[in-house]
């Protein structure tokens, strides 16, 4: 047996190591300052400051693509709220409704910060309410409510939003004031008109990062994050390069920053370089791969499936007739049945969107347009997470036939 104080971690522990401190790089983590976020700053006090008075603050939606800041701009100015010094006490609740995700359990939740015992199941969900409401009253104080990825609950309706939208109504000491985030610009659309309107009564938008605005960032979390000089001097401006081409996305930013040095901590090198910031951002790409296709639904895993037989016989300019008359063809094989050419096409376009195929649309003249199709992931890879499935594990072994291969009946 391996004996952890002088064996096997006792040398590890005694490099010299490439952070300070990694947590800064995570999401988590919440910074003192947020560089170009000083706008959305100033506005989302500007909305919450009446709560220092006493009044009731009006209901906020923050919108923005992943990795703009939307979280820690509200957790910073939620934490200065609470901080400031003001005749009424304010609370704030943040929830991130990915992980709260039902009206039960956003209740039980809220009522639990006012140190009621609530059950994860079992009460009716109006009891749920009231005790909640009865205790928030209690309290005397302005609350707000943040509803983080707010559009992940809405999917199950818009009950809880309806009741907390309405609930200072109910209330004769306390307030209530609701900061819904999302990422989806459209998610109100699925909502009662009465619910968007006194939901959406201010709204914040977040607009991506540029290459600059991310290298300010990262240049920010890194002297913290890192020990001195560990950084070779193109590091953060290519994390800053990959991340802008992705949206303006800060967040990715940092995972690469992040995994680029354990990267280098692994192999034991004095710096991080460039070669590591490439490793890392192929690891990420993998990693996402394989989290997204293991979670796709047979019929898609086909579709990519298809794509991939074909790649692999190099057929040159694989259109959405090649794919579907290669994805008929292994249906049987995997006992089940096929979809209509149009659902396929609709697959191949929700494939693109989550950036595991390509597709570019030509014309064909008088015979209409179709879409020229390519992979945008390794394959190598994406045929070993694919057949992790244990349904397609028999095409392992098939030949891709001449039909499907030129795109015939």
């Amino acid at each position: 047996m391996v004996s952890t104080s002088s064996g096997l971690f006792a040398g590890l522990l005694g490099q010299a190591g490439i952070f300070e401190s990694r947590d800064v790089l995570r999401p988590s983590y919440t910074p003192r300052e947020l560089p170009h976020r000083e706008d959305q700053i100033n506005s989302l006090a500007s909305a919450l400051v009446p709560a220092l008075r006493g009044e009731t603050p009006s209901n906020i939606l923050i919108y923005g693509k992943t990795g703009t800041g939307k979280t820690a701009v509200a957790k910073y100015v939620g934490k200065e709220l609470e901080e400031a010094r003001s005749e009424t006490r304010c609370t704030v609740i943040y929830l991130n409704c990915e992980v709260v995700d039902t009206q039960y359990r956003v209740l039980a939740h809220l009522a639990r910060h006012f140190d009621k015992d609530i059950p994860m199941t079992g009460w009716p969900t109006d009891q749920v309410y009231s005790e909640f409401r009865d205790a928030l009253d209690q309290s005397g104080r302005v609350v707000v409510i943040m509803l983080d990825e707010v559009d992940k609950l809405v999917r199950k309706g818009d009950d809880i939003l309806y009741n907390l939208s309405r609930i200072n109504s109910d209330l004769v000491r306390s307030r209530v004031s609701l900061i819904g985030i999302s990422n989806d610009l459209k998610f109100t659309e699925f909502l009662d008109p009465r619910v968007r309107s006194s939901l959406g009564e201010d709204e914040i938008i977040f607009p991506p990062y540029n290459a600059e605005q991310i290298q300010d960032i990262l240049q920010q979390r890194a002297s913290t994050a890192f020990r001195p000089g560990i950084l070779e001097d193109d590091v953060i401006p290519l994390c800053a390069a990959f991340a802008a081409q992705e949206h303006g996305d800060a967040r990715k930013a940092l995972d690469l920053l992040r995994i680029s040095g354990e990267l280098a901590e692994r192999g034991r090198s004095s710096a991080v370089s460039e070669n590591h910031v490439r490793q890392a951002r192929e690891k990420i790409e993998q990693d996402r791969v394989e989290e997204v296709v293991k979670t796709l639904p047979t019929q898609s895993k086909l579709v990519l499936y298809s794509v991939l037989l074909l790649e692999e016989q190099a057929v040159r300019n694989i259109t959405t007739s090649s794919v579907y008359n290669m994805y008929k063809l292994l249906c049987p094989l995997v006992e089940t049945d096929h979809l209509t050419h149009r659902r396929i096409t609709d697959l191949i376009s929700e494939l693109d969107m989550l950036g595991i195929l390509h597709t570019v649309v030509i014309s064909k003249g008088r015979y209409g347009r179709t879409k020229e199709i390519t992979l945008s992931v390794f394959p190598p890879k994406l045929k070993q997470v694919l057949l992790q499935d244990y349904r397609l594990k028999v095409l392992s072994s098939m030949t891709v036939p001449t039909q499907a291969r030129l795109g015939m009946g």
